[in-house]
Formats: structure tokens, sequence, C-alpha cells
């Protein structure tokens, strides 16, 4: 019988999670002004979450949740994977 190898996937690159919300928004023809509007924060901010400049907090998942009704713990979820496989590539690289 053939033995079952254990394979780990780690990606070589980085997904930020502004790019699921910048397909969220197109997806329901929404513009980031409008979706900063909804949420109470400025533009520039929204923007920031796409670029992955800043992270996504809790408090802002919570609020895209109730903008887009996406769930709170998906967008956590996505920031914690980029996260982490930001600070693998950082790790594997010897840049610690």
């Amino acid at each position: 019988m053939a033995q079952q190898g254990r394979y780990r996937f780690a990606p070589d690159y980085a997904v930020p999670p502004g790019d699921t919300l910048r397909e969220s928004l197109a997806a329901q023809g929404m513009t980031q002004a409008e979706l900063a509007q909804r949420i109470g924060l400025p533009v520039k901010a929204v923007r920031d979450v796409i670029r992955g400049k800043v992270p996504i907090t809790t408090e802002t998942a919570m609020q895209l949740e109730r903008a887009l009704g996406i769930p709170t713990g998906i967008w956590l979820s996505l920031e914690a994977n980029y996260q982490a496989t930001l600070a693998r590539a950082v790790e594997d690289c010897g840049l610690k």
C-alpha cells in the first residue's frame, strides 16, 4: 500500500485581506467612499486596509460585517493568516 505523505501548504506570498475587501466591494457595487461613510471611517483608512498598510482590527471587522454582511470571524481569520504568512516569510529569510 502506498504511504500517504503529509504536505504543508506554505505559499511564498501573502495575500492581504484588503484584496478580499476590494473584491467584496466590487461584487456589491460599492465604492471605497461609500464603505467609509457606512462604517464611519475616513476614506484613507479604508484605502490603507485595502492596500494592506494597516491591519483589520476586531472593531473594523465588526463594522465590515455590518456594512457588507461578511462575518467578523472571516475578516479576522484573513488578517491572522496574512500576518502569519508575513511572519513566516521573515523568519524563513532570516530577517528576524
